[in-house]
């Protein structure tokens, strides 16, 4: 179990500098393809439609195959994929491999949050925010190389191939070590594999897509923000999405061990309420420094609560219809991850052309809000995931009282 968590973690970070090298070289990209301004967008919505796809085709798959498989598979066709993108030379190329990356992609988050929820669920503790910590560690790892790469005028296959080339036999050479879910038999003699549906998961939904409407109003606009509204000089507007990173990184870092001292769910409510913070922060921030202050809360803020409503999908879902409902649960929650990042960037764009870009950050504030209304459905008031020390075999998780 060690060593699939390690490994597991080490697709997580991988998956985050892959991830980073392509979403900061977008404007290269544009350039090397000759992609217009308005066929720009559609571009970008295809990756994480397919991947939306793609993750309910995940759904299905993991029925026959166990996920370690499709995450084995899917990590090494986004690398190449994110090679393809950069070896091109004309927009067909680029479509092929954004549409290769997209599919991929959404098999891959899937199944790295399924093994996630399932090793966490055999610790007996929380471990779900250490993965995802690794995922930011490699964003900014990822970003830090694409800045290299810009400084240094490196074209983007000479950018990509030495990533590529790193990291694809080390996921190949860590895949080796993934743990699937232990099979589980009722108590009627027969596999506890049922399904879990949308009507039961949509609060957990609901929180996933605003928790991405707030990050990719993040990633999308506070450059932007930061230069147009604040002021701020154009060197310094690259710094909010860093900083965001880093506290990211720092939070989720300790994280797990907030929710086990005090529970999933304080946990997801003490970080809604940073994140609605920062963003109150940002609208009335009178000058740059304070805007920055207010990224900072974000980072902090949003960190802990799509890892801990990916857990708790998975929890639900195992203690109501047995653990093999646990992955259907994890690949229908995770389209609204593409969900909310299709839905973020747009809705402030057009409230910011249309009203103002301080008023448009109150929308995703007010959204990121609603996880407060749906608090109760990361567990119960007390529930933990153990008390401090792995245990080597359970199963259901947050419930307080069994074997804990």
């Amino acid at each position: 179990m060690r060593r699939g968590r390690r490994s597991l973690g080490l697709a997580f970070f991988v998956q985050g500098v892959t991830f980073a090298l392509l979403v900061t070289r977008i404007p290269a990209i544009q350039e090397r393809y000759g992609i217009s301004d308005g066929l720009l967008p559609v571009f970008l919505a295809a990756v994480p439609v397919l991947a939306g796809v793609s993750s309910v085709a995940t759904e299905r798959m993991v029925r026959r195959v166990p996920p370690s498989a499709v995450l084995r598979w899917s990590q090494p066709v986004v690398l190449l994929s994110l090679l393809g993108v950069g070896s091109g030379s004309r927009m067909w190329h680029v479509a092929l491999a954004l549409g290769a990356f997209g599919l991929a992609v959404g098999a891959l988050d899937a199944s790295m949050n399924m093994l996630g929820v399932s090793l966490q669920q055999e610790y007996g503790r929380s471990i779900m925010l250490g993965f995802h910590a690794a995922y930011s560690l490699g964003g900014i790892v990822g970003a830090s190389a694409a800045w290299a790469g810009a400084h240094w005028r490196l074209g983007l296959g000479a950018s990509y191939l030495p990533a590529v080339a790193l990291l694809l036999p080390v996921v190949l050479a860590g895949s080796r070590y993934y743990v699937d879910r232990r099979p589980v038999v009722d108590q009627e003699g027969g596999a506890g594999t049922g399904s879990v549906g949308f009507r039961a998961l949509w609060p957990l939904c609901l929180v996933m897509a605003c928790a991405y409407i707030g990050d990719s109003t993040v990633a999308n606009w506070s450059a932007k923000y930061l230069q147009d509204v604040l002021g701020s000089s154009e060197q310094m507007a690259t710094v909010p999405y860093n900083v965001y990173m880093v506290t990211t990184l720092a939070g989720r870092a300790v994280g797990d061990l907030g929710v086990r001292r005090f529970g999933a769910a304080a946990v997801v409510r003490a970080g809604t309420l940073l994140a609605a913070g920062g963003f109150a922060v940002v609208a009335a921030a009178p000058g740059a420094w304070v805007g920055m202050v207010g990224f900072t809360l974000l980072g902090f803020g949003l960190c802990v609560i799509v890892p801990q409503t990916f857990a708790a999908a998975g929890r639900q879902a195992s203690d109501s219809h047995g653990p093999g409902a646990s992955d259907t649960a994890i690949a229908r929650l995770n389209i609204f991850n593409y969900v909310g990042f299709l839905i973020g960037s747009p809705l402030v764009g057009a409230l910011g052309d249309a009203w103002s870009y301080r008023g448009a950050m109150l929308v995703p504030m007010v959204l990121v809000l609603l996880t407060l209304v749906h608090a109760r459905s990361f567990g119960k008031e007390g529930a933990r995931y153990g008390v401090g020390h792995e245990r080597p075999r359970v199963v259901d998780v947050g419930r307080g009282g069994d074997g804990v």
